[in-house]
């Protein structure tokens, strides 16, 4: 053996237990040892740790055999425990293996002692390889139950915040509408305005439904955590209060990673608030940064991980703290500690759903009354920073253009073509890719933009544009939907780079859409 074996001998006789190491060394096994004669001195040297065996006498003064080895079970150590006798007889030694002893060695046979030592630590290894085995198969099962039962939530957010997306464009269109229609001094446009408000806060329910589903549309770029938490740190200050002191490291210089800017910037907003609402009576709320690398063990502790190199975040309070009931369901949509409507449920739910669509993972640690840190990875990268870029807002949301608007959800292909009318396009209708194909084949007039739905009966606005683009190559394209991420990307939106316009729509936000695809530089 590479290293040298460490034994602990339960025997009141300093010279027996100097015969029995003599022995062992005998045979060739290079060891050290501590020797303790009462429970108190035993206990001492267990609780120092790196014991890989007991050898305990059967009949001490101040002590015995079954005493030690219930002292060994106490502690919850699973060690080899050998008893060597000159006086034990049989039915005592049967009882003492029948009690958790591993075996048992005469005196008078001392020569026995060395290989049943070495067979009981290989046996104890194997042990405690299996037992690590079989830890490792449990977390994995209980991450997988915990993965397959979030993706189902997400599942179901998902499809709900699809549909809901496009009552919410009509209910927020016609209410926008209304609005414009109305005198500044009508008494009916306060109520107009109270239902767009409520129309508004529903829009951003589903959207955090989709960042938990992980079916948002990312514009990821390569930022640096440490820039964004230094630019923020004025804002965190003002969220957690005056009772609060905000410390911020940073272990590495530079901490790189790919994601979307406005998503890592609401993860971090939701955990500063989540802090301070842990902490009412003030506190102390940490955010720190450092490159780690986790290896395959520690990847399995951080639920979503795969072995690599990360950026860690984590924002630590020193607050309430959870307990694992609430840990285990800390992230599900709609769970919430808080008092009857004093939050959604959708903070941390929204949080878990962009750091595991943006690659990473995330770990909570907590105890009651011990505070909370949130752990946070992202993949790291060594590429150059992007540079900022701001859109040129159009000089005007009118237009004279002609736009094919392609939707087959009835009210939604309504409420945008009156929008487009309204700001001064001419619009041609069809309830799907066929009738728009059949249209554009029998007449010549020239269509200046494509505004088609993604998923639709028969044919996705992308391969319908793939189609007009044969005889129509001037004609620009934007598509919209109430779906998200991974049906835009198996539609061919993310391929082709056609412009994307996600609903909700407002008749702002489509006109505007509109107009930026219209005065684009042509390729």
């Amino acid at each position: 053996m590479s290293d040298p074996l460490r034994l602990l001998l339960v025997d009141d006789s300093p010279t027996d237990a100097k015969l029995i190491v003599e022995a062992l060394r005998r045979a060739g096994l290079e060891l050290v040892f501590d020797r303790a004669d009462t429970a108190q001195a035993m206990r001492a040297a267990l609780d120092k740790g790196g014991v890989d065996a007991v050898l305990c006498d059967w009949s001490m003064p101040k002590f015995s055999a079954m005493r030690a080895l219930a002292l060994v079970r106490e502690m919850g150590l699973d060690l080899p425990f050998i008893l060597v006798s000159g006086t034990i007889g049989e039915e005592a030694a049967v009882e003492a293996m029948r009690a958790g002893a591993n075996d048992y060695v005469l005196k008078d046979n001392i020569a026995r002692l060395a290989p049943a030592l070495e067979r009981e630590i290989r046996d104890g290894s194997e042990r405690e390889a299996r037992r690590r085995s079989d830890a490792a198969l449990h977390l994995t099962e209980s991450h997988l139950r915990q993965a397959q039962k979030m993706e189902a939530i997400g599942r179901l957010a998902s499809g709900v915040a699809h549909d809901f997306n496009n009552i919410l464009s009509v209910v927020l269109s016609y209410c926008s509408l209304i609005r414009d229609n109305l005198r500044l001094d009508d008494p009916m446009r306060d109520d107009v305005e109270e239902i767009g408000k409520a129309g508004r806060r529903a829009a951003d329910l589903t959207r955090q439904l989709l960042l938990f589903s992980r079916q948002q549309v990312l514009e990821t770029k390569v930022i640096d955590l440490n820039d964004m938490l230094a630019s923020m740190d004025k804002m965190v200050r003002r969220i957690v209060g005056e009772d609060v002191e905000v410390r911020s490291t940073h272990v590495d210089a530079s901490c790189r990673v790919r994601a979307d800017p406005g998503s890592i910037d609401q993860v971090i907003m939701n955990l500063v608030v989540n802090a301070r609402d842990a902490m009412p009576t003030g506190g102390t709320l940490t955010m720190a940064t450092a490159n780690v690398t986790l290896d395959e063990r520690t990847a399995l502790a951080r639920q979503g991980a795969k072995p690599g190199s990360y950026v860690m975040l984590a924002v630590t309070d020193t607050g309430t703290g959870m307990d694992t009931a609430t840990q285990a369901r800390i992230f599900e949509p709609f769970f919430t500690t808080k008092e009857v409507g004093k939050g959604t449920g959708l903070g941390l739910s929204t949080v878990f759903g962009i750091v595991r669509q943006s690659g990473g993972a995330i770990r909570v640690q907590s105890e009651p009354g011990h505070g909370a840190s949130f752990e946070v990875y992202l993949p790291r990268v060594d590429e150059k920073l992007d540079s900022e870029k701001h859109p040129i807002a159009p000089k005007t949301l009118h237009g004279t253009e002609t736009i094919l608007l392609v939707e087959d959800e009835e009210q939604l292909r309504v409420v945008a073509r009156n929008i487009l009318r309204r700001y001064g396009y001419r619009v041609l209708e069809a309830r799907n890719g066929g009738e728009a194909l059949l249209f554009c084949g029998r007449n010549t007039e020239t269509i200046h933009l494509l505004l088609a739905d993604v998923v639709m009966p028969e044919m996705s606005g992308p391969e319908l544009a793939k189609q007009l683009a044969k005889t129509r190559p001037a004609m620009r394209v934007l598509c919209m939907s109430g779906y998200t991420d991974d049906s835009i990307v198996r539609h061919g939106v993310v391929e082709a780079r056609y412009p994307f316009l996600q609903k909700p729509v407002t008749p702002e936000s489509l006109a505007r859409n509109v107009r930026e695809v219209l005065d684009a530089p042509g390729p």
